[in-house]
Formats: C-alpha cells, sequence, structure tokens
C-alpha cells in the first residue's frame, strides 16, 4: 500500500483499524511515537489531505474549553480515549472519581503520572462499573473511535447509568458527519489505515436520535463544539453489561 493513499487496500473494513502490512507501523504505534517526541507534529491524512493534530492540547493541562465541559461532571466519570489524561487528572484533582481509558499503553502510563487512575483498555471491551457511570467523555475527536459513532454511543448506552451523560466535542458547523480511513504520520512513519469518524454539530441530533439518545445542550469555546446527550429512554433504561 502507498503511504500516501487513503484506501484500506485489501483490508476488510468494519473491523476499525486494518491489519498493518509486514514492515508498516500500526496507527497505534505512531500515536504512540507521537507521545514521546511531542514536539514532532503528529499528522492525519482524510481525503487526501494531512493536518495536524493537537498533541500539545493533549499534553498539557486542561484549558478553559475543557473547563467548560468538566464542570458538567458530577462524577463517576469514565473518560473513553483518554490519552496522556488532562481531563481525567482534572477531575480527579477536584475530588470526582474518574477512571481513563485507552488502548495505547504509553498514553496510559502519562495519565497515571498525571494523577489520573487510568486502564489499557478498549471501549468495547470489558470495563469496571457498567452501568453505574454518571458522564462518559468522548473529547478530542474520540466520537469517531472504530469508525461508527451509532455503535460506539450505543456501547455507551450499556456503560452508562439510567440517568448519565455523555459529553461530546463536535466538529464545528458545516462539517460533514460519517466515516472515513485514515492514517497517521509522524517523523517519516506512516501508519497502516485506521477507520475512524467525524460528527459535526449538524449531525449531532439524528445520530443521537438514532442511537437512543437526545441532545440536551450544544455549547462552543475557545473555538471548540460540545454536547451533551441524555438517554431518550431514562429513567427506566435498564441496559446491563452484554
Amino acid at each position: 500500500m502507498r503511504p500516501d493513499t487513503d484506501s484500506p487496500g485489501t483490508d476488510s473494513p468494519g473491523t476499525g483499524a486494518a491489519r498493518a502490512a509486514v514492515g508498516v507501523p500500526s496507527p497505534r504505534a505512531v500515536y504512540d511515537a507521537a507521545l514521546r517526541a511531542p514536539g514532532s507534529p503528529l499528522l492525519a491524512r482524510r481525503n487526501g489531505q494531512w493536518r495536524a493534530l493537537r498533541v500539545d492540547r493533549w499534553l498539557g493541562p486542561a484549558s478553559d474549553a475543557d473547563e467548560s465541559l468538566l464542570s458538567r461532571c458530577r462524577g463517576p466519570a469514565l473518560d473513553v480515549g483518554c490519552g496522556p489524561g488532562r481531563l481525567a487528572a482534572a477531575l480527579a484533582a477536584r475530588g470526582i472519581t474518574v477512571l481513563g481509558i485507552d488502548i495505547a499503553p504509553f498514553a496510559v502510563v502519562l495519565a497515571r503520572q498525571s494523577g489520573a487512575s487510568a486502564l489499557c483498555r478498549d471501549v468495547f471491551g470489558p470495563l469496571p462499573g457498567a452501568g453505574r457511570w454518571r458522564e462518559t467523555l468522548l473529547v478530542d475527536g474520540n466520537i469517531g473511535i472504530g469508525g461508527d459513532p451509532g455503535r460506539l454511543l450505543r456501547r455507551i448506552a450499556l456503560l452508562l447509568a439510567p440517568d448519565g451523560t455523555v459529553l461530546v466535542e463536535l466538529d464545528p458547523p458545516g462539517a460533514p458527519t460519517g466515516s472515513y480511513w485514515t492514517r497517521l504520520a509522524v517523523e517519516g512513519l506512516v501508519s497502516a489505515p485506521l477507520r475512524w469518524a467525524g460528527v459535526g454539530v449538524d449531525g449531532i441530533a439524528g445520530l443521537a436520535a438514532v442511537s437512543g439518545f437526545e441532545v440536551a445542550e450544544t455549547w462552543q469555546s475557545a473555538g471548540r463544539h460540545f454536547a451533551r446527550l441524555l438517554s431518550s429512554t431514562r429513567p427506566s433504561s435498564s441496559c446491563k453489561e452484554p
């Protein structure tokens, strides 16, 4: 596979990430390398264009925009795709019970060093506290995990308490909602294809409706866009961990 194409080649879609060819690093390995070398930009490819991801923001303290979301947390909270743990650490520092999960081992190491409780887990695998989390955080584009936001939200519904909420960061108004293949690149490393998704402000209501949620509010802060989702079946929800 050429490193400048977004196509998954012969790999089967629907698995979240394509299998890496021999000698081609996995997206997880490239992400890990970017966290170990924060001065080098981490790039993601979409529709033939490379754009820089905000590793500096992930590694820094919680920003004012982050605080606009964290202020809506009472806990216990689950930070899905917590990365180096800035959000989980900020919640822990104010006495809120929070757990971060990430599939990248080095990200989990950094999260723990920041003062957060964190586990190296996949959101679609077994997790502690299923059915008892009051908030689930999907920030920094993590609504795209797995390339199927509807499936992700349905999984989140199994993890939340009946009165729980999803706090999600969205793409700006006018941005498309849908799945795509991407690659990550840093310091000359280009990953195997990764299935991801974007959800724009304009697309969240429809997505929520077909995933068992409703939009309670949307807001913006410092140029970033967020939404708070509630279960459309509360308070009688009885979803259990499969």
